[in-house]
């Protein structure tokens, strides 16, 4: 996408109203959606894809608009990062992405740290067995209680403690080494196809 229509994306995102929708790959999301009694705004979506494979779509809903990961990681409230899966993909392999993901993003003196909620959260997952195609995955954070892992509207197990490991999840996604680049510049508006 050129510079002129990255930023008539942008302008679109900031002017939805809340009952507005966007569409990518064939799924809705809402303009808004509401976490821990907070009001979110749909701050972009995206597409992860590995040449011709589809695995997701994905979108990001925080209290108020964010253009760079600095401002979507440090920004306090509320966040959800939506997947809507284009794939059946088993326990194993989210579980091995997330954790990849995170090492890669993550600085190696804060792992540690992480490393005991990290396998809470792949617990979780792996009693899912697999997600399929048309799942739909919410990633919230609620604040001061952690992360909370929801897999087509049922809640898998209680949070997961600690708003570092909630960031350490978001970095996989808008880090330096993201899992897709085109999708970080979707989930920070950048992108709408």
């Amino acid at each position: 996408m050129n510079r002129p229509n990255i930023l008539l994306a942008l302008c679109l995102l900031v002017a939805l109203p809340a009952s507005a929708q966007l569409r990518i790959e064939g799924q809705t999301f809402d303009a808004g959606v509401r976490v821990a009694d907070s009001e979110l705004r749909l701050n972009g979506v995206g597409l992860r894809a590995v040449a011709w494979l589809k695995g997701y779509t994905a979108a990001l809903y925080l209290t108020r608009t964010a253009a760079t990961p600095a401002q979507a990681l440090a920004m306090a409230g509320p966040k959800r990062l939506q997947l809507r899966m284009l794939q059946d993909v088993p326990a194993a392999e989210f579980s091995k992405a997330f954790d990849k993901g995170v090492t890669r993003n993550t600085a190696a003196a804060e792992l540690p740290a992480l490393r005991e909620r990290m396998l809470q959260f792949e617990h979780l997952v792996a009693a899912v067995g697999k997600v399929r195609k048309g799942d739909v995955v919410d990633l919230d954070l609620l604040p001061g209680r952690g992360l909370l892992f929801t897999l087509n509207g049922k809640v898998q197990g209680a949070p997961i403690a600690g708003d570092d490991l909630y960031a350490a999840l978001l970095r996989v996604f808008l880090g330096d080494k993201p899992v897709d680049v085109d999708l970080k510049a979707g989930l920070l508006g950048g992108r709408v196809s």
